[in-house]
């Protein structure tokens, strides 16, 4: 085993930290209390190639693994992650689930836009009423035969307003359940689509998070992404590596507030002395450090998985699991050492904390992780 990174990996490491404390930095707390999009940040994103980090050079990508989309996630949620999960959205669920499973004429017409940044994707699958259980679609996509006319509600989806290309997941045969489940791309302006108000979210509040509303939408049987029935194998490994990108948020989260954490611990003073110096917080920072390192390992390992082309299903998991926990759990000890501080907004760490929480919640709630993880071990 290396633990070393490499020259690339380095230079990744850099200039993602670079463009979040120059880019993200300024400004942060305002998008936060004010729910702005970072629209010139994202396509400054996508202009260093961060947006389709893992999307081959042919279709405009960057063409890097996916141990260098763990280290940049990590790199920009520490600072903003709204940001990150619109570039995480875009990475594994929308650019890879298309390079992955898409035909080479739909690779050529989304993925250069996607790549650069110039536009970016949501990905559709979460309803009213199939959330963990993806399995029961509503959304509709009736076969009609040269298209399919597509009703349905989509919710909380991340970019649901300002993405040009959606992945839409519905069911074309209720009789087979989940086999007869689709996967379709879809463009806002087709005639039907229409997006709802946007979510007044308690974290991550720079995202642009809505509802979808499809009314007899015409979709083009070219848009259908693999074979009748494919969908829900598409959204289900399209999902486990999202996992990987959530996972990375998660830690970047936890290492932003133990940063600005043990900042603080050096500055202030209490009895007479810097509080670092008090065990009760020694103790509390080096928690932090050991679970951070744990979760970033956790991370590095599904990654490594990913991209030596081994199962990562569970690997996947186990670090989303984690690392979910240790951004809750990072997250509000950061608080507790800035004291009042810490309940202020410009102190940054009350934004991580409510940022934290929806990392054990989207993309597969800890709940599912869990479930795939004690399949796993009990099947041996």
């Amino acid at each position: 085993m290396d633990f070393n990174l490499t020259e690339e990996h380095l230079m990744i490491q850099q200039a993602a930290r670079d463009f979040a404390q120059n880019e993200l930095l300024p400004g942060v707390i305002e998008r936060d209390e004010n729910q702005t999009f970072p629209t010139e940040q994202i396509k400054k994103m996508g202009e260093l190639g961060f947006m389709g980090m893992m999307v081959d050079p042919k279709y405009g990508g960057s063409g890097l693994d996916a141990i260098s989309y763990v280290i940049a996630m990590e790199e920009i949620s520490k600072v903003d992650a709204s940001a990150s999960v619109v570039m995480s959205v875009n990475n594994s669920l929308v650019c890879w689930g298309l390079q992955e499973y898409g035909t080479e004429e739909q690779k050529q017409k989304y993925l250069p836009g996607l790549a650069s940044g110039e536009i970016h994707g949501a990905f559709c699958l979460s309803e009213p009423e199939a959330g963990s259980d993806a399995t029961s679609q509503k959304t509709t996509a009736v076969d009609m035969g040269d298209h399919y006319l597509v009703n349905g509600t989509k919710n909380w989806i991340t970019n649901g307003n300002t993405a040009s290309v959606y992945l839409v997941i519905a069911q074309t045969h209720p009789e087979l359940k989940h086999k007869g489940i689709n996967a379709l791309i879809m463009t806002k302006d087709m005639p039907g689509f229409s997006v709802g108000p946007k979510e007044q979210k308690m974290g991550i509040r720079g995202s642009d998070t809505h509802s979808l509303m499809f009314s007899d939408v015409k979709v083009p049987k070219e848009n259908r992404i693999g074979e009748d029935g494919f969908g829900f194998k598409f959204a289900m490994k399209t999902l486990a590596g999202g996992r990987i990108g959530i996972a990375s948020q998660a830690l970047g989260i936890a290492s932003g507030a133990y940063e600005l954490a043990l900042k603080y611990s050096k500055e202030r003073k209490a009895f007479g002395t810097e509080i670092c110096n008090h065990q009760a917080i020694a103790f509390k920072l080096a928690d932090m450090a050991v679970n951070i390192e744990a979760a970033r390992h956790l991370c590095m390992k599904a990654a490594w998985d990913k991209d030596n082309n081994k199962n990562y299903d569970v690997s996947g998991a186990m670090a989303k699991l984690f690392a979910s926990q240790v951004a809750m759990d990072t997250s509000v000890e950061a608080v507790q050492i800035h004291g009042g501080n810490g309940y202020v907004k410009e102190y940054h760490v009350e934004r991580f904390m409510r940022d934290a929480k929806i990392t054990q919640i989207y993309e597969g709630t800890s709940e599912i992780q869990k479930i795939v993880i004690s399949r796993a071990v009990i099947a041996g």
